[in-house]
C-alpha cells in the first residue's frame, strides 16, 4: 500500500526574515544583491509591514513589526533580527490543516487567513521542531 503524505510540499514559496527597518533592509538587499524595488505593506491583523522580492526563483519576505506588543516585535527582542519563519507551497491548504490537526500537529490557524503571499495559515513551532512554519495555498500564492 502507498503511503500518502499529510502535508505535501510543491516548493518553499518563501523564506521570512524579522527586521527592525524594513526600508534599511531594502536598500541593504538592493544595494549587495542587486534586488530591485520592492512594495511594502502594511498587514495591520499581524502588526506588521512587510514586501516580499523576487530572488531568481525564490522570495524572501522581510517584515518589520510596527505594533510594539506584537509577535514579530517581540520575537525580535528575544532573539534579534534574523530567520522568521519558512512558507512551503501546499494544495488545498483547508484539507492540508484538517489533515495535520488530525496528526496532532499544532496550528496557529485552523482555517485559511489572508496574507502577503496569498491564503496562508501557520504551524506551531511546539510541533516542527521549534520552526515556525506558514502554509500557502498553492491556487492564491504569489510567486
Amino acid at each position: 500500500m502507498e503511503s500518502v503524505s499529510t502535508c505535501v510540499a510543491r516548493h518553499v514559496n518563501h523564506v521570512a526574515l524579522a527586521v527592525k527597518d524594513i526600508d534599511e533592509s531594502l536598500a541593504f538587499y538592493g544595494d549587495v544583491f542587486g534586488i530591485g524595488p520592492a512594495e511594502v505593506e502594511d498587514i495591520e491583523d499581524q502588526g506588521v509591514r512587510a514586501t516580499l522580492i523576487r530572488v531568481g526563483g525564490s522570495q524572501l519576505e522581510l517584515i518589520q513589526p510596527v505594533d510594539p506588543n506584537g509577535g514579530v516585535a517581540r520575537f525580535i527582542e528575544r532573539r534579534g533580527e534574523g530567520l522568521h519563519h519558512i512558507c512551503f507551497e501546499v494544495e488545498d491548504l483547508q484539507a492540508a490543516l484538517d489533515r495535520l490537526a488530525e496528526r496532532g500537529i499544532a496550528l496557529i490557524d485552523g482555517a485559511p487567513r489572508e496574507g502577503l503571499s496569498g491564503m496562508i495559515a501557520f504551524l506551531h513551532p511546539r510541533s516542527t521542531g521549534g520552526v515556525l512554519i506558514e502554509l500557502v495555498d498553492a491556487d492564491t500564492a504569489l510567486r
